[in-house]
This record gives structure tokens, C-alpha cells and sequence, in this order.
């Protein structure tokens, strides 16, 4: 009941943010909602926030603002989750940071390895980073497409500090009103482990116009992405970071597992369901920027330092730009670049 009297703020309700606001709204919790796009906020205010799930539709009202009005609010927060695109995070911290409490905590809701760059703003005792596992849409203002249904949903969250356990517990509490939570010792490795996998699955399928369940279907396609993987995979290890499990998975079978990648990207797609559409190909057909050069890129630019040929990932982060740029198209004629590396 303590945590009820918390403000609590989300900051960038896109697909996973609006569902995450959704469900801790209807939990009960003393929630604010702010985002980018003024259609979204407006919708959100007059009708609620309608989220579509393969069983059910939810209508919830929420409090919701345009990210201009934040200067307007006189109030701190006790608990913000971020759930911006990870290229945003520097600067929307930075916005955010006068209003996070002085023992407040801020929670990284991201892909990518975001956890350094909001510890180095607000501090790392008050910084929380986070993995997720939720496969959502937003196309319409003020509705959301989710097709990974609260049971299938995943948390896990860490922090650099041990003084943060029972501020872990806290945070833990108010996620599990989204989904299934995890708190997670090395969650550096664990963002990184999630970044193999969005390596694996986000930029090689929207750059040919594919969910996941369609594009395994191409002979061939699994050994490429798997190559993507293993690419990532040493690189990382180079890097210092460790196998650990994600998605709900135990210690026990990562160990036991002869490809520990291939076990979680088949938890994955066993959770986020055949329709699921994943964020790049959402930025492609919407024509915006995408976290490509935050996740190939990343593995591309560490492989370069430690002097790690990753060539099939260099080979996506130059596909999305061209098709970023408008040179090409999402199409399954994009794979003609990629045969090469069967």
C-alpha cells in the first residue's frame, strides 16, 4: 500500500511505454504519463488508452501530458520508467532529471546498453537498468496493439549499487502489474544478452517486410541470423560480458543448453506470438530513424576495437541506413545482399 502513494511517471508512452502506463494505472498506482506526439497525448485525454490483446480489449484513463508541458508541473517523482528510444536517452534524462526526487529512481526501460549513460545524469544510486520482453504497436493515436499478453511479459532489473536491493524489490513490485519479474545480479550482461537478440531478430527481418514467424520460414535465414548472434556473442564476451538468462529462462537451462542464443531468440518468438511486428519495421513504415545503429552498430563498432570481423552486422547497420535514407525499401528483394552470407 506504501508504494500506492508514490508518483510514478512514464516517460515515452510508444507501444511498450502505453501498455506498461495502462497496467500500473489500473493497478491503482498515482500514475503520470508524458510523451512526444501531441496527437497521442490528446487522444489519450478525451477517449483513455486503449490497448488491444489477443484476448481482450482494455479501455483505461489515464493522466496524460505533452513532453512541453513538463515545465508547467510543480511535482518530483518518486519512480520514472524510460521508455524512449535508446538514441533519446541522453538528452530526455537530462529534461526528466529536475524532476526525479532526490531519492528518487529512475528505471532504463530500454533496448540497448543505456544504463551507463543515465547513471553518468542522475547517478548511479538512483538508476535502475532493465531488460524487457513485451512486443507491442502504436499506429493510431491512443491505441495500442499488444501481443504479448501480461503472462508472457517480462521484466528483469539490476542496478550497479547494492544499496539498491530493497529499491529493486519496490520497483519489481510495480512492474509485476505489467508482467513477470526478474531481478538480475549482472543486468549489464543480461542487456547485452537481449541485444544479441535484437540483433538477431530486429534489423535482419524489417529490412525484408517480416515478422519473425514469415521470415523463419526463408531457407537459409536461421543460419544467417544465428551468424548475426555469434557475432554479437564474442564480441560481448570480449567485451566482459557473461551468458546469463533472460526472458524468464533459469541458470539451469542456459547451462545445459548447447546454443544458449538459440534457446532464448525460441523463447522469444514462443512468447511474442505470429503477428508480432518489431520496432524497426514499425520505423520503417513509419519512415523514422530506428535503434540499429545503437544495436548492429554497437556490435560492429566494439567488434572494430577489439579487432572482431562482424561483417553480416555492418552488412544490416548499411541496409537500414539505405533504407532509412530512402534508397531502398523494406522488401524481400533486400535479401540478394544477404545470400551471400548463408
Amino acid at each position: 500500500m506504501k508504494l500506492k502513494n508514490k508518483k510514478i511517471a512514464i516517460l515515452g508512452t510508444g507501444a511498450n511505454g502505453s501498455c506498461a502506463a495502462a497496467d500500473i494505472t489500473i493497478a491503482g498506482y498515482d500514475v503520470t504519463l508524458f510523451d512526444q506526439w501531441p496527437a497521442h497525448v490528446n487522444v489519450m485525454n478525451t477517449n483513455g488508452l486503449t490497448i488491444n490483446l489477443p484476448e481482450e480489449t482494455r479501455n483505461t484513463n489515464v493522466n496524460a501530458y505533452h513532453l512541453c508541458s513538463l515545465a508547467e508541473l510543480k511535482q518530483s517523482f518518486d519512480f520514472i520508467f524510460l521508455f524512449v528510444k535508446a538514441y533519446d536517452t541522453q538528452w530526455i534524462t537530462r529534461l526528466i532529471e529536475p524532476y526525479l526526487a532526490n531519492d528518487g529512481i529512475l528505471v532504463g526501460v530500454q533496448n540497448a546498453m543505456t544504463a551507463e549513460r543515465i547513471s553518468k545524469i542522475v547517478g548511479a544510486e538512483r538508476t535502475i537498468a532493465c531488460v524487457v520482453e513485451c512486443s507491442s504497436e502504436l499506429f493510431i493515436p491512443g491505441i495500442i496493439q499488444r501481443d504479448t499478453p501480461n503472462e508472457k511479459t517480462w521484466f528483469g532489473i539490476g542496478a550497479e549499487k547494492d544499496t539498491l536491493s530493497d529499491r529493486l524489490e519496490e520497483v519489481a513490485e510495480i512492474l509485476t502489474a505489467v508482467g513477470n519479474v526478474d531481478i538480475i545480479d549482472d543486468i549489464i550482461s543480461a542487456k547485452w544478452m537481449k541485444l544479441i537478440i535484437n540483433a538477431m531478430c530486429m534489423g535482419p527481418f524489417a529490412s525484408i517486410g517480416s515478422n519473425l514467424y514469415d521470415g523463419f520460414r526463408i531457407p537459409g535465414i536461421k543460419e544467417l541470423i544465428m551468424k548475426i548472434g555469434t557475432e554479437a556473442l564474442m564480441v560481448g564476451q570480449k567485451h566482459g560480458y557473461k551468458i546469463v538468462p533472460i526472458f524468464g529462462l533459469s541458470e539451469e537451462q542456459i547451462n545445459n543448453s548447447n546454443n544458449p542464443i538459440e534457446l532464448m531468440l525460441d523463447k522469444l518468438i514462443k512468447d511474442i506470438g505470429p503477428n508480432a511486428r518489431d520496432a524497426v519495421l514499425h520505423d520503417h513504415i513509419k519512415g523514422r530513424y530506428s535503434e540499429v545503429d545503437e544495436i548492429n552498430g554497437l556490435v560492429a563498432d566494439l567488434g572494430k576495437e577489439y579487432g572482431i570481423d562482424t561483417p553480416i552486422n555492418k552488412e544490416i547497420v548499411n541496409l537500414t541506413r539505405d533504407i532509412h535514407a530512402g534508397r531502398r525499401s523494406p522488401s524481400i528483394d533486400n535479401l540478394s545482399i544477404l545470400k551471400k552470407y548463408f
